[in-house]
């Protein structure tokens, strides 16, 4: 097992890699479908495994068929981690699209939408 800070090191350097990829480095035109941006990586603590969350900026179909090509290029991340990182063991990739924004957007949606029906229940005082 490696230290926390280690596995905190290997999570941060391979977002930036992996952030560097969507930009310039995956040539699959579904990704480039939908805008896509790395948010979290999560190593597991013998930095075999790495779970790459991934928010896609787009309709539903562009978000799907971002997701679907970063599956389909998970051997060439892999790859270019073990080339640019030059780990021992390169981590197996595994892409998961975070909804994060999206869920956070609707709850203040619907905060804003209950203000708005407390302010018109709400009596106003006659000056």
């Amino acid at each position: 097992m490696a230290t926390s800070r280690r596995v905190a090191r290997v999570s941060e350097l391979v977002r930036r890699e992996v952030s560097q990829m969507l930009t310039r480095g995956i040539k699959d035109d579904r990704v480039g479908v939908g805008m896509a941006s790395v948010t979290n990586v999560v190593v597991s603590g013998d930095l075999q495994h790495a779970k790459i969350y991934v928010s896609v900026y787009g309709t539903e179909e562009a978000k799907a068929a971002t997701m679907e090509g970063l599956a389909s290029a998970t051997g060439y991340v892999r790859g270019e981690l073990g080339r640019r990182l030059q780990l021992r063991r390169t981590p197996e990739v595994v892409f998961i699209e975070d909804r994060a924004l999206e869920q956070g957007d609707q709850v203040l949606n619907l905060l804003s939408k209950l203000r708005r029906d407390r302010e018109d229940e709400t009596p106003q005082a006659e000056t």
